[in-house]
């Protein structure tokens, strides 16, 4: 009672005078935001350039007794959010429409949980979903594949597998690059694996992408690792900064799909034993390409699955997959798997670090509709951060191997466990598809977005 008393008596000081209805009580956002430091003894951080120039009408009449209450009636007028950094310090970012807080995402869930309780009635939410989904990404229909076969180039061989550099025409004049991975003497039937990229630095050609590749195929299965879009080779066709444009999405997407086509055609293709595994970005794919595509068989994102955190690129939400079926999150997405196998990897340092409480139980009530709860697992690494690494790869070896009945001997030392040790960590030229300057293009490949949009439009007869 006395806080509130001084509370507002704080208003009474601060905020009546010079201020009246006909100025709509406005005041700078930066005196604001020192008001604010001072009535509850915080301190806020912020970028000069986010809040210079703005001004916040009905200052005074935003403040509550509670602090987050006044800061979300304050901030949320100016498009700004806040996090706290540690007691009593706060940051100030523009609003990012792919984040909720992690208590939203939890609340999300509870809100989804009432949508449906059974198997029969996920059934239904996950048809509506799926359907949505890929009208979301303009790929119903798919557009027109070329008649064009994919160029292959520089076959390397080394212990157990061979590296050969790939380019798929997916759109008339689009093409994607990677690296196909095969066994050597293998025979009969064997997995096809995907490995989209993700948002690491130098790409597909980094060591730890090369390193889980060729370790799938040395344990006996056909692996493709390729670019995101407006990455790696894809840059000889477009600008870095198209890679943030929403059509991204949608253009990775059919990456895979193409990709896929592609290695099923493969005579020793087995089709009852395909998955996809990729880190951060390669994780929305891998759990966004495992819920439009039944031939998916297993999945393993990696260090992407939350229920607050919808991807920070466009090429991860920017065609607004997320608002399908009145709204959903990465969590529908990926128990759209279900009964599929699905290892889903996480961390203590980023927005994985829930994992373990709250995304994973979730998943798993979606596997208990099917009675299929052992078919997904959590691999949580809580001293570990936002990447690919060593211990996460291991894990991802262990389930594939486990699911896909192959003979992880071939990989492993005489302690029985994983060994890397035997795979060759190429250079960079020795992976493009195009030569080391893009000297070797196809002639018919187009050199913009706004080509882009326009091929796409006629592929896709829209």
């Amino acid at each position: 009672m006395k806080f509130y008393f001084s509370f507002c008596l704080f208003l009474v000081f601060h905020f009546s005078f010079g201020q009246t209805s006909d100025n709509a009580f406005k005041k700078p956002l930066k005196e604001v935001i020192n008001q604010i430091e001072s009535q509850y003894k915080v301190k806020i951080r912020y970028p000069e350039d986010l809040v210079k120039d703005r001004y916040v009408t009905y200052a005074g009449w935003r403040f509550r007794p509670d602090f987050d209450k006044t800061m979300t009636n304050i901030f949320s007028s100016q498009d700004i959010t806040y996090v706290k950094e540690s007691e009593g310090k706060y940051k100030l970012q523009a609003f990012q429409y792919h984040l909720k807080t992690p208590q939203e995402g939890k609340e999300q869930l509870e809100y989804f949980s009432g949508l449906y309780n059974d198997k029969q009635g996920w059934e239904n939410r996950k048809a509506l979903l799926k359907s949505e989904l890929v009208q979301a990404l303009k790929l119903s229909p798919l557009p027109q594949k070329p008649n064009s076969k994919p160029i292959i180039t520089n076959k390397r061989i080394y212990d157990g597998y061979s590296v050969e550099n790939v380019a798929i025409e997916v759109l008339p004049g689009v093409y994607t690059s990677g690296s196909l991975y095969m066994p050597l003497n293998i025979k009969g039937k064997i997995p096809v694996i995907l490995n989209p990229d993700g948002h690491f630095g130098d790409g597909r050609y980094r060591a730890d992408a090369q390193y889980r590749c060729a370790m799938q195929a040395r344990m006996g299965a056909m692996a493709f690792s390729y670019d995101l879009f407006a990455w790696g080779e894809s840059l000889l066709q477009f600008k870095g900064a198209d890679h943030r444009r929403a059509l991204a999405q949608t253009i990775q997407a059919l990456n895979s799909i193409r990709i896929l086509d592609w290695m099923l055609s493969f005579k020793n293709a087995d089709p009852k034993r395909v998955a996809i595994t990729g880190g951060s970005g390669g994780g929305s794919q891998t759990m966004l390409i495992t819920a439009i595509d039944d031939r998916i068989k297993l999945s393993v994102p990696v260090v992407m699955l939350s229920s607050y955190h919808s991807g920070g690129c466009p090429c991860e939400s920017g065609m607004g997959v997320h608002l399908c079926g009145g709204g959903t999150n990465n969590v529908e997405i990926a128990s759209m798997a279900a009964p599929r196998p699905q290892l889903v990897i996480s961390d203590g340092k980023d927005w994985t670090q829930q994992v373990p409480q709250v995304e994973f139980p979730y998943v798993q009530k979606i596997y208990g509709f099917y009675g299929q709860q052992n078919m997904t697992a959590n691999a949580h690494f809580p001293a570990e951060g936002h990447d690919y690494g060593l211990s996460k790869r291991l894990a991802m070896y262990d389930f594939i191997g486990k699911h896909f009945k192959l003979d992880v001997k071939r990989v492993q030392g005489k302690d029985g466990k994983f060994d890397e040790s035997k795979v060759t960590i190429e250079k960079y030229p020795t992976m493009y598809v195009f030569g080391e300057k893009g000297e070797k293009l196809p002639s018919n490949a187009i050199k913009s977005f706004e080509e882009l949009e326009q091929v796409f439009a006629k592929a896709s007869n829209k």
